[in-house]
């Protein structure tokens, strides 16, 4: 498929997915929400991508939803039954790109600069870290034109920020910025400009994509299944996933190559058919 609403490209085992109509403010229209899920998909298929730096472009990271998703009309031709089981199918097909970032293999770091709004806190709440630029501000816009955020916002930001808080966004709409997002938990760091931003970040990316890729994608399945069940659940969940992925030569690999003084080098993980 051919973007334009992203650019892709990957250097060293990293993925850089960027969002790329900053006269638009990167919002989100319909071509958005087809293109991004088929560009996490493919890289998720080559095997060789290990961390995934999700960047913007322009003046702020995304605008969120397309507001012509609200204003367009449209001609109704079902009764109210069938119309909102219609409308149900679309917000999950919605939701699902974003649950897209939590199932790719790889850590997907989100780097943002000035506005991320509505449909962008989606993203980045769905993302495994999160940093941002001094002018960054986070807002659930949602509740400011008469709705509640309905594609995983209100379900994922509560696990990253206190629920005192949580509640004050999602009922105000008010801006979180960035001191008090990085205060809060929901950025790991603040940069003073975007270059600087973006260098960190892929360094971060950098450090990650070297280790284990079979270790690191283990880590972030049983992360994200520790988020949603019980300690005790975890654990014995652990013990199967363990007996079943821990069967590869990481250990002897990277001891091994400590003891010739060198950095291990690891395979990639099999691409998806």
């Amino acid at each position: 498929m051919s973007y334009t609403r992203l650019t892709v490209d990957v250097q060293d085992k990293v993925g850089h997915l960027i969002l790329s109509q900053p006269d638009e403010y990167n919002r989100m229209p319909p071509a958005f929400w087809e293109e991004f899920p088929d560009a996490l998909d493919s890289l998720d298929r080559r095997g060789d991508v290990r961390a995934l730096v999700i960047s913007s472009t322009g003046k702020h990271f995304t605008a969120g939803m397309d507001v012509s998703a609200f204003t367009t009309p449209r001609e109704q031709t079902w009764d109210r039954g069938r119309t909102g089981e219609m409308a149900r199918r679309n917000l999950n097909r919605l939701q699902s790109v974003f649950t897209r970032l939590e199932t790719v293999r790889m850590p997907v770091l989100a780097a943002v600069q000035g506005g991320c709004v509505g449909g962008g806190v989606d993203l980045v709440a769905a993302c495994d870290a999160r940093y941002c630029t001094a002018d960054a501000f986070f807002c659930i816009q949602e509740i400011n034109i008469g709705l509640a955020a309905d594609v995983g916002t209100l379900q994922r930001l509560p696990k990253l920020i206190s629920e005192g808080l949580m509640r004050e966004l999602a009922y105000t709409g008010r801006r979180l910025p960035a001191e008090e997002a990085r205060t809060a938990g929901l950025v790991n760091a603040v940069y003073e400009g975007q270059s600087a931003m973006l260098e960190s970040v892929l360094r971060i990316a950098g450090d990650i994509a070297s280790k284990s890729p079979l270790a690191i994608t283990s880590t972030k399945h049983l992360l994200q299944y520790g988020r949603d069940h019980s300690v005790s659940d975890t654990l014995n969940y652990q013990l199967a996933w363990m007996g079943a992925v821990s069967q590869g030569e990481e250990m002897a690999t990277y001891f091994k190559a400590r003891a010739e003084g060198r950095e291990p080098e690891y395979p990639d993980l099999p691409p998806l058919e």
